[in-house]
Parts: structure tokens; C-alpha cells; sequence
């Protein structure tokens, strides 16, 4: 399930939304949505889904992805999942607002960039966070694109 959600939100309904969107309006700028539909589904929808999971059920995330057994690091995984619903709420909103994409696109390059480098770091990384790290650095890298493009 988690790599089908990560196919999902990292490329599949992004490239979907933004052939959609230049089919209906070709004189749309495509690196202005590349940065609008990647920032909506890779930061918005899988960083709220994450962090929604992380609040209910945060075992998953301290077990699964960082091998950590202690009841107690729980809270903190928590805490990660305010944070996540906290961008993926500016995230989601800036289908809505343009001037709200760049920000967005800000926030979600520097979170996934070092939650990346971080996955990077550790040598015994499961199969899970290895789909983590190279979905992370991945939308760093495309969030940087249209950073450094727009």
C-alpha cells in the first residue's frame, strides 16, 4: 500500500493533473504546473496522509520506517504529524491561491530534501525508507526545479 501511495502522490496524479490542466488551458505556463500539481499532490495530499497516519496510528512510522520499538518515541512521531498537517494544509490551499505555490514549493523543497539526506545518512536503511529516501529526494529535487524556474 505505501508504494502505491507514493506512485500516486509522487507521480502518477500530478503528471495526470498537469496534462489535464495544459489540455484545458495551453497557454498555462508548464513550469508554473509543474510547481502548482507537484506541490498539491507530492507536498499537499502525501504529507497530510502521512501526517494523519502518524497522529493515529504512530507506531507505523517509529516500527516501519525508523525501527524504533520504544513506546515512548511515539510522542514525537506525533509532533511529526502536526508538522506534516501543518504544510500539507499550505500545500493543499495553494491550488487556490497561485501566489501560495512558491511558499509551498519553499517548505516542501527544504522538508523533503533533508528528511532525504537524513534517510541517506543512516547505512541500514529497511526497504521501507529506502522508498522513503528516493521519494523525498525526488520532490526536493522537482521543488527546487520550479523554485529555481518560475
Amino acid at each position: 500500500m505505501y508504494p502505491g501511495m507514493i506512485a500516486l502522490t509522487m507521480i502518477v496524479l500530478p503528471l495526470l493533473s498537469i496534462g489535464t490542466e495544459y489540455a484545458l488551458a495551453p497557454d498555462e505556463d508548464p513550469v508554473f504546473l509543474i510547481g502548482k500539481w507537484f506541490v498539491f499532490w507530492a507536498v499537499g495530499v502525501r504529507l497530510l496522509l502521512a501526517g494523519l497516519r502518524q497522529i493515529f496510528d504512530p507506531a507505523f512510522t517509529a516500527a516501519t520506517i525508523f525501527k524504533i520499538e520504544d513506546p515512548d518515541a511515539r510522542k514525537v512521531v506525533v509532533e511529526l504529524g502536526f508538522g506534516n498537517v501543518a504544510i500539507a494544509s499550505l500545500a493543499l490551499l495553494s491550488v487556490h491561491w497561485a501566489d501560495w505555490v512558491t511558499p509551498a514549493a519553499l517548505v516542501g523543497a527544504v522538508f523533503y530534501g533533508l528528511a532525504g539526506l537524513q534517510h541517506l545518512r543512516n547505512r541500514q536503511r529497511t526497504g521501507t525508507e529506502n522508498i522513503a529516501m528516493a521519494s523525498d529526494l525526488w520532490i526536493a529535487a522537482i521543488a527546487i526545479f520550479y523554485l529555481t524556474a518560475a
